[in-house]
């Protein structure tokens, strides 16, 4: 029995990662966690030009969407909001004065989203101004309070995260001794693990951080994090960007070594940059408690009905007429080709690689400098020169354990970023997994009348018409959207969902307007005079000889002695599946398989017995 527990013990955990694998995000242990420290002064809640919403309350959306988007795609991780330099106080033990902690450290929900609402502003009141009021500013007793929410939290945490929102650059005003005391508790946030962020607000004059706040934010944790941004952040979307691309850790699907030759490796992780948006899978609960219900798979002898452990389980594969037992080891080591990494196998032109040759999307490569000190300058030495040589490194990809090898491509791609300096690209290969001779096939296509050059002509005149620059983000799915907007609203017990804009849908009257009368002399040279598109083509009789072809075919019966014979002879494989399924069920035989191997095992069984 100790063998079988120790053997399931980790089968949930198990499942989770091939699930994870299969939908592109690797799993790993801990959560991440993430508390948002927001200035309460006076300042925050002045009101920008034009109507323009005050700090506070553009604060607010922000924080709104993180705690909405962790419940869709990270549930599990920890979210705190703590508010400083306000007059009420709340904190553990109120050990701390003007420092408000709105929410502690813990998953994100649809409470705590209406508790947010409830903090922004309407037309004529501020509710967070009179919830909490504005006083006298310690950043370091802020500081000091959110690392005491670190250490009350006894689950394991990943990635911690500290995001600290003002307009102030001066938050104690020239106290030397507040200042000395928030730079020495950042230091000691920063050895426990803790990065702190800087999300500095709109301010008449300007914000300067080498003022104060310079010694105070953590350092970039690699190339592609962003460092300290200079410029402020004064609208709404250039502030969601800026945080999303903060929050957003970044989790490797694999960490490998690139062999470049004999005895030169560098560490690399790879990366999944785009993943496909499913609606979640459903979750079955109890019905008498409601709770989550966790299913469990066991395996049973068919006689006896007693429970097999898992070295009693034998794997068999019939060949020559003989049925192979073999060994869940045994079966791991014909699996087992190489162990896992990428051996570079030699250099290509970039012309070499065709646009048929996609077969699955490309994953983004990136060195781990903690894994291999140096990964960081070769694997930027190589990137140099594959794009000065316009060239790609063939390599040879074994991502995990038993794992079949592929051969990839690794494509070079140079960083670029946007006006705010905000990475849109960033440095590294994209792996683009090339395929077997087995995968590309030769198809019959079928003949069509070729058409002649005033029709492609007339063709071509409409498709420069509605050719546009396109963005993937700019399209999301209306019903992955619809649904999150039921679940919102049933959550939030709002009166109704938002209404969603249904982006994939063509705009007839846009291009209508575009093409003008180009469709109709498209039309007017393919088609003929008398072409309705309206009409159904006449559907064609059926002849007397053909009649018989829509029967339904007789059941293929097979009898026990024939079974047996074909049995001792190992030629059950030459039947069919369907007589197969027939013969399980004239014999009574239960199988929830319905692969052969699995119907030809079930019938063995039965009839060896």
């Amino acid at each position: 029995m100790a063998e079988w527990n120790a053997y399931y013990r980790n089968e949930d955990e198990e499942e989770e990662q091939e699930e994870g694998e299969q939908s592109g995000v690797y799993r790993v242990t801990g959560r991440d966690s993430l508390v948002f420290l927001v200035d309460a002064s006076k300042e925050m809640f002045i009101k920008g030009e034009d109507g323009q919403p005050s700090n506070f309350d553009m604060t607010m959306q922000v924080v709104r969407s993180v705690y909405t988007s962790k419940i869709i795609s990270s549930y599990r991780d920890l979210v705190a909001l703590v508010f400083y330099g306000t007059a009420q106080s709340k904190n553990p033990r109120n050990s701390f004065k003007h420092v408000y902690v709105y929410h502690d450290l813990d998953e994100p929900g649809a409470k705590r989203v209406q508790e947010v609402d409830a903090l922004r502003e309407s037309k004529d009141a501020q509710p967070a101004a009179k919830t909490m009021g504005s006083g006298e500013t310690s950043l370091g007793d802020a500081l000091w309070c959110c690392s005491n929410l670190y250490s009350d939290i006894k689950l394991r945490l990943s990635h911690k995260r500290l995001m600290i929102f003002t307009c102030r650059d001066e938050p104690h005003g020239g106290d030397s001794v507040k200042d000395r005391q928030a730079r020495t508790k950042a230091g000691d946030l920063k050895e426990t693990g803790v990065v702190i962020d800087l999300m500095h607000l709109m301010k008449p004059g300007g914000f300067d951080v080498s003022l104060y706040f310079r010694d105070i934010v953590s350092p970039p944790e690699d190339e592609s994090e962003l460092g300290l941004q200079l410029e402020l952040c004064d609208k709404l979307e250039d502030l969601q960007k800026r945080v999303r691309a903060k929050e957003q850790k970044k989790r490797t699907l694999a960490r490998l070594n690139l062999c470049l030759g004999e005895g030169l490796n560098v560490a690399v992780g790879m990366y999944a940059t785009a993943v496909t948006a499913r609606k979640p899978a459903a979750i079955k609960l109890y019905r008498e408690t409601n709770e989550e219900v966790r299913s469990k798979t066991r395996t049973f002898h068919t006689q006896t009905g007693s429970l097999l452990l898992p070295s009693e389980i034998k794997k068999a594969q019939v060949y020559g007429k003989k049925q192979i037992v073999m060994e869940k080891d045994e079966v791991d080591a014909i699996k087992k080709f190489d162990d896992p990494g990428l051996f570079l196998m030699g250099f290509k032109p970039m012309e070499k690689l065709k646009l048929h040759h996609h077969i699955r999307p490309a994953v983004f490569l990136y060195p781990e400098e903690d894994e291999v000190k140096g990964s960081a300058c070769l694997f930027s030495a190589l990137l140099k020169k594959c794009s000065e040589k316009n060239v790609f490194a063939l390599c040879r990809c074994i991502p995990r354990r038993n794992y079949p090898p592929r051969f990839v491509a690794l494509v070079p791609q140079q960083e670029k970023v946007d006006e705010g300096k905000v990475q849109i690209t960033p440095p590294g290969f994209n792996v683009l997994y090339l395929p077997y001779a087995d995968d590309i096939r030769t198809l019959d296509s079928p003949r069509y009348p070729s058409a002649s050059q005033l029709q492609v002509d007339k063709m071509k005149a409409i498709v420069s018409k509605l050719r546009f620059k396109y963005r993937s983000d700019a399209f999301e799915n209306p019903v992955i959207q619809t649904h999150y907007r039921n679940l919102e609203a049933l959550a939030l017990d709002m009166v109704a969902p938002e209404n969603i804009e249904d982006l994939i849908m063509p705009k007839a009257d846009q291009i209508d307007n575009r093409l003008g009368p180009l469709v109709q002399d498209f039309k007017d040279v393919v088609y003929p005079d008398d072409y309705n598109p309206d009409s159904k083509p006449t559907a064609k009789r059926k002849t007397a000889d053909a009649g018989g072809a829509g029967e339904k075919r007789p059941k293929v019966e097979v009898t026990e002695d024939e079974l047996r014979n074909h049995l001792q002879k190992g030629t059950l494989g030459k039947l069919t599946v369907p007589v197969l399924k027939e013969a399980c069920k004239q014999f009574g035989v239960r199988t929830t398989g319905t692969k052969k191997q699995e119907l030809i095992d079930a019938l063995t069984t039965r009839l060896g017995s």
